[in-house]
């Protein structure tokens, strides 16, 4: 029999337990509301309870907003939009050719997608979060809305390019949230460019992030200046790592807990997958009692990687000739044509942004390969 000790004791843990448990359920305590002015349209994501993760790399900053999207069935949720842009441009008052898809993401808990999209071009471009629902687009208002909002240090100059690319737009290339914390990919302002931040949910504070060295065996040779340019979450041995996509295109895991404010870490290269290539969106899946990422590229497909040797397989360290590809095995899946985007939608779907032969985009559920 307990004692009144251990039975007072046990009744503080439970509460404390509950009153954790009740916090992590309601991350939407500390927002407040009010206006959200974008100034450029970049990555979304998806933070628990219907938070919707966006992204301004121009502005160097990320708002956690409250969509109010915390109920649904992702099971029974399907999309098919044909001309995508078309529609978009319809609603909008534009063009179709004024009209670009930045990033797709799909709220786990509704199923619903959300695109971050852009008006025009230049300093004339105008962004807009929209809303599909039910095979129906409308936008996401940000005018009012519960928010809260962190700010980069060290972003790179807005005139600064490599190789006739803005810096500053590659400020957030991809983000993402893991246990109680948002990870920001991209360049900042530094000579040992490449960050992956790791900000507490819901932006206390923010700092320099972690410096990101990797192996590229396309080009033989350490990248310190090259951002992470899509990654996922994946747990190696019960501990959180992220998977990582460069360009040219090597993929890397890098243990979270390594990730820490003014860090310089080296990542692993596990798989060298083919050079003149841009990897454009993944993620991971189970299927059969086994683990897969599966990646959009620019010029090589999309491909379904095999993660069963990801833990143990030896590390790429030396140059990949004739390119060609290393480490992890994956295959092409040749039905999946023109994938601009890709998120998945529930166990056995995934929702993708697709160009048609004539152009257009369409907006889509597949199944899983």
């Amino acid at each position: 029999m307990l004692s009144r000790n251990s039975l007072a004791v046990c009744a503080i843990l439970c509460l404390g337990l509950a009153v954790s448990r009740a916090q992590a359920n309601n991350l939407a305590t500390d927002l407040q509301k009010g206006a959200v002015e974008l100034t450029s349209a970049g990555p979304l994501a998806f933070a628990p309870e219907g938070i919707l993760l966006v992204s301004d790399p121009m502005a160097a900053k990320v708002y956690a907003v409250d969509t109010g999207d915390a109920a649904g069935n992702p099971e029974s949720a399907t999309v098919d939009i044909k001309d995508v842009r078309g529609k978009i441009a319809s609603l909008l008052g534009t063009e179709t050719q004024d009209v670009q898809v930045r990033d797709m993401t799909v709220n786990p808990r509704s199923g619903n997608v959300y695109l971050s999209v852009t008006r025009g071009a230049g300093p004339d471009a105008h962004t807009v979060i929209l809303l599909v629902k039910n095979n129906e687009l409308s936008e996401f208002s940000l005018d009012n809305v519960p928010h809260a909002v962190a700010t980069l240090p060290n972003p790179p100059d807005r005139n600064a390019q490599r190789r006739g690319r803005s810096l500053r737009a590659q400020t957030i290339t991809d983000m993402a949230y893991i246990e109680g914390r948002v990870y920001i990919a991209g360049l900042s302002n530094e000579e040992f460019a490449s960050k992956l931040r790791s900000i507490p949910f819901p932006f206390q504070s923010t700092d320099a992030g972690a410096s990101v060295e990797v192996f590229h065996g396309a080009h033989g040779g350490l990248e310190t200046h090259s951002p992470i340019m899509t990654f996922a979450e994946y747990t190696i041995g019960q501990e959180p790592h992220v998977l990582a996509a460069y360009t040219c295109t090597p993929l890397v895991k890098i243990p979270v807990a390594d990730l820490k404010p003014g860090a310089k870490v080296r990542g692993t290269t596990v798989a060298e997958l083919g050079n003149r290539n841009r990897p454009l969106d993944m993620f991971v899946y189970e299927q059969g009692g086994k683990n897969y990422i599966l990646m959009a590229n620019s010029s090589r497909g999309v491909m379904k990687i095999d993660t069963s040797e990801v833990a143990d397989i030896e590390a790429i360290t030396e140059r990949v000739f004739d390119n060609g590809t290393a480490g992890l095995s994956y295959e092409t899946i040749e039905d999946l044509q023109g994938i601009m985007q890709l998120d998945r939608l529930n166990e056995s779907q995934a929702v993708v942004l697709a160009q048609a032969d004539d152009g257009s985009e369409d907006l889509r559920t597949i199944e899983l390969p």
